[in-house]
This record gives C-alpha cells, sequence and structure tokens, in this order.
C-alpha cells in the first residue's frame, strides 16, 4: 500500500515524501512535515496517541488520519483531537487521496494567510498610533524647533569676537537641524519597522524604506458571508494593488459594482443552482472583472458568465495571479 501511496503523491506533483515505518521516526525533528498521514496502527505506538503530540510541535503539521473499516467512532476522536481529516483504508483511499492532500494544502495555506491578516491589521493600528504621534510633534515641536533655528541663523550671523561662542552656536544649528530632519522623517513614515536600540529594547527604525510599491489595480468590491475568508481575501486583494471596499448584502455588492471606478468584483455568497450569483445582476455592460467563490459544485456558476470562478477552499499562492489575469482577460 506504501508503494501505492507514493505513487499516488509523486504522479499528483509531490516528490518530498519520506516514509516511515514506526512512531519514534515519526516523531523525529528530521522527519517533519507538512501534511502526515498517520497509521493508526504502529509497531510501538498508536496514530491516536501521536496525534497530540505532532500538533503540539511549533509547526505543527497538519494530520490525516489513516483508519480501519468500522473504526468510525476512532477517526470522529481524531478530529476531536485536531486531525484535518481522516482516510479510511480501502480502494476508495487512493481515489480520495490526491483531492484531501491538495484540499489540506490549500487550508494550510489559508490559515497562513489569516495570520497574515491579523499581523497586518496589527501593522496597520501601529501605523495609525505613529501617524498621531506625528501629528503631535509636528504641533509641539516644530514651531519652537523652527523659531529657535531662526535665532540660531540670526546670531550666527553676527561677528563674535569669541571662537568658542561662534562653534558652539554652530553645533546647536547643527543639532537643530538634525531634530527638524527627524520630524520630517516621521511626518513621512509610511512602515512601522522596528530596529535594536539596547539589549531587549527596539526603536523606531525612520531610515527604513517603505519598499517597491504595488501598482494600483483600481477598486475591488468584495461580499463575502464568511467573515473569516473576507478578511483573507481583502489582504490578498491589497496585496496585489486593490482598495478594497466591503459589501455586506449582494444588492449594495450590486450598487458599488456601478461605480467608474470599480474594476472588480469578489462574491462568495450562498447561492443555489437556479442562482448562483444569490441575486446579483451582472450587467452586459460592466467594464469590471466578476470573481465568484464557491463551495461544491462549481458548473452553475460557470455558467453566469462570470470571469473566474474559484472552488473554496482557494489556493492563495495562486489567488492573485488567477484574478489579475480575469482582469486582464476582461480588459482585452
Amino acid at each position: 500500500m506504501v508503494s501505492m501511496l507514493r505513487a499516488i503523491l509523486e504522479n499528483e506533483g509531490y516528490t518530498d515524501i519520506t516514509v516511515v515505518e514506526s512512531g519514534l521516526e515519526a516523531m523525529s525533528p528530521s522527519a517533519a512535515s507538512d501534511v502526515v498521514l498517520l497509521d493508526n496502527q504502529l509497531p510501538d505506538a498508536t496514530g491516536i496517541d501521536l496525534l497530540p503530540r505532532f500538533l503540539a510541535q511549533p509547526h505543527a503539521p497538519s494530520v490525516i488520519m489513516v483508519t480501519g473499516e468500522g473504526s468510525e467512532e476512532l477517526a470522529a476522536n481524531a478530529m476531536r483531537l485536531g486531525a484535518e481529516d481522516y482516510l479510511v483504508k480501502g480502494p476508495q483511499l487512493f481515489e480520495a487521496l490526491p483531492g484531501l492532500i491538495e484540499r489540506v494544502r490549500r487550508n494550510r495555506l489559508l490559515r497562513s494567510t489569516k495570520a497574515e491578516v491579523e499581523r497586518d491589521l496589527v501593522r496597520a493600528e501601529r501605523l495609525a498610533a505613529i501617524g498621531e504621534m506625528t501629528v503631535t510633534l509636528h504641533h509641539e515641536l516644530n514651531n519652537p524647533l523652527m523659531g529657535a533655528l531662526a535665532e540660531i541663523e540670526l546670531l550666527a550671523s553676527r561677528p563674535a569676537s569669541d571662537p568658542e561662542l561662534k562653534s558652539g552656536m554652530e553645533v546647536i544649528r547643527t543639532a537643530l537641524l538634525r531634530m527638524r530632519d527627524i520630524v520630517k522623517q516621521a511626518g513621512d513614515l509610511q512602515q512601522a519597522d522596528s530596529t535594536d536600540y539596547l539589549s531587549g529594547l527596539s526603536m523606531i527604525n525612520l531610515a527604513a524604506s517603505a519598499g517597491p510599491r504595488t501598482v494600483p489595480k483600481g477598486r475591488a468590491v468584495l461580499c463575502a458571508t464568511d467573515q473569516e475568508l473576507a478578511r483573507t481575501t481583502a489582504l490578498l486583494l491589497r496585496h496585489a494593488g486593490f482598495s478594497v471596499e466591503r459589501a455586506a448584502t449582494t444588492p449594495e455588492a450590486e450598487e458599488e459594482a456601478a461605480r467608474l471606478d470599480t474594476t472588480l468584483v469578489v462574491l462568495s455568497v450562498p447561492g443555489n443552482a437556479a442562482d448562483p450569483l444569490h441575486g446579483f445582476r451582472l450587467s452586459p455592460q460592466r467594464s469590471y472583472a466578476l470573481v465568484l467563490l464557491v463551495s461544491g459544485d462549481p458548473g452553475p456558476a460557470r455558467s453566469t458568465g462570470a470571469d473566474l470562478v474559484l472552488t473554496l477552499p482557494y489556493d492563495p499562492s495562486a489567488f492573485r495571479e488567477e484574478v489579475l489575469a480575469a482582469l486582464d482577460g476582461r480588459s482585452r
């Protein structure tokens, strides 16, 4: 069975495959993997006993339990403990394996993207706080700073018989100019990266570059009933260069889509075979690309005239390229 499983996975494009025959080998640091197919019957342990140890690792893999026929209770217990899914030994295992592995892979990427959403929110809140502090700096420091600098410039322009006084005023002038530049750098700050200051202390790196900017792709309207999916999709769209407007309902999304600056509409709503768009009316004169995120059979959604239909869970690593290709195809 192991050779058949390996052959199926290699045929699906998975090349980094490690086979171990005991629980001890499976828990070895060198055996760390993204996805683990865990047989419950091992020579030195049961899979159900090893499952919590796998999931307690710092970079825990996604675990798919492999159980025998009639082991529904065991499978249910594994799912409660955190297994991603389970497979039952038999001919159906080989048929179900590729699709299950792909779904697990996409779910891992979506969870990783969700974590990036949370980090992005923290960065945004931090940058907003820095922006408020910058306004304070300009209000409280800039005016007296400019006044002090003007006085020093005036004094430095007068003849001075004491060379030390002249030198001291030049030092003060240089320091005031440096303070002026720091206030300006804080005002221009577009990111909030930290750098080490002293052991255990960090400071904002004012010299950090904002990096290359993403080319603006226009305005995207996003309507998704699942809030976690909406947050993840919004982040991916922003990273692709779209400004994102959330719509709570399909009528609201339809209204927002009518705006001239809308270039993309993304819908993930509980449609049905008779109305996959859940009441959203697709204008024949539209200038935007329509992307549908659907669960289950994508056939009815493809018949709506959408430019792109993605089955959930979609692949976040390919999402940007697929959406941009749909947008490019629409603009031609």
